[in-house]
């Protein structure tokens, strides 16, 4: 019984992360399956092996192949990582649930917490990172720093180098900044907007 009461609690943590946090925010429906997939899956063979003679280390094992698996097959963006490893836990906290019942289902809320408070559209909502392609070469990095602060009209925290051509005149370079806060734009009265 107190195996379901964990299950139950995973089903209800991954719906939470998947449904309330990522497909809200980034509406990517192919990670949704993956996600739901990983979590379920993880959560069955690790519920197998601890049933079995095996060790809690070959399931670990099993927590690192499948990212690795799942890493090298397609590019994902850093969060999408965070939510991946998150739906993993998820999975390997329930399967492998030794211990109090509410121990696990603690360390699950923990989880779907960090990923709500850390993927939160307020946090941070003002930086960015870019790779960006420009029409010329620069050499000079100061140069460079300030053709990207006009360009983009926001404060450059960090750049990076990909790719100098002289050849083509172009410059590849990965940048980190920050756009400035907005103002709120004055509504006008309904009778001004009809004239």
């Amino acid at each position: 019984m107190a195996a379901l009461s964990v299950y139950a609690a995973n089903l209800v943590a991954i719906l939470v992360l998947v449904f309330g946090l990522y497909f809200p925010r980034h509406r990517r429906r192919d990670l949704v399956v993956a996600y739901l997939g990983v979590n379920v899956g993880v959560m069955a063979v690790a519920s197998a092996l601890l049933d079995s003679a095996v060790s809690a280390g070959l399931g670990l094992g099993l927590f690192g192949v499948l990212s690795i698996i799942r890493l090298r097959s397609d590019e994902l963006a850093q969060h999408e990582v965070a939510y991946y490893f998150s739906a993993l836990s998820l999975g390997l906290l329930s399967g492998l649930s030794v211990g109090p019942v509410w121990l696990p289902a603690i360390l699950m809320a923990v989880i779907v917490a960090v990923m709500w408070a850390g993927d939160h559209p307020r946090l941070l909502s003002g930086y960015r990172r870019q790779i960006m392609v420009l029409d010329r070469a620069f050499d000079n990095e100061h140069a460079l720093h300030a053709h990207l602060e006009q360009r983009l009209g926001a404060a450059v925290h960090g750049l990076t180098v990909l790719k100098v051509d002289h050849v083509n005149d172009s410059t590849t370079v990965e940048v980190r900044y920050e756009v400035p806060a907005q103002l709120p734009t004055q509504v006008r009265p309904e009778a001004e907007v009809l004239r």
